[in-house]
């Protein structure tokens, strides 16, 4: 069983900054891509930011320049740095991992991210 638990979520200003954090109990090696997903109300889930094991990275074109992700294989985490967040960045956030063997994926409980105009 893999289990998923994020912090860093919370409410900010407009221009602010939110880093967020995802732990993993699995031993990094089986895990090939680490993400952050976003849902907004009324609206589906959508691709925030990728990074493989290798260290490439994808980001979402709303985010490229403001948001940064970032993985410590060691510590089995996934962080991703939230600059001049805008109130459009309001949504709940999820973190995802796709594991080696059965490519499985797995998703964290949510955090809440509220960015005020």
């Amino acid at each position: 069983q893999v289990q998923l638990v994020e912090s860093g979520g919370g409410l900010v200003q407009a221009g602010g900054s939110l880093r967020l954090s995802c732990a993993a109990s699995r031993r990094s090696f089986s895990i090939i891509t680490m993400g952050w997903y976003r849902q907004a109300p009324g609206k589906q889930r959508e691709l925030v930011a990728t990074v493989t094991r290798g260290g490439s990275t994808n980001y979402a074109d709303s985010v490229k320049g403001r948001f940064t992700i970032s993985r410590d294989n060691a510590k089995n985490t996934v962080y991703l740095q939230m600059n001049s967040l805008k109130p459009e960045d309001t949504a709940v956030y999820y973190c995802n991992i796709q594991v080696s063997g059965n490519y499985a994926s797995y998703w964290g409980q949510g955090t809440q991210v509220t960015v005020s105009s």
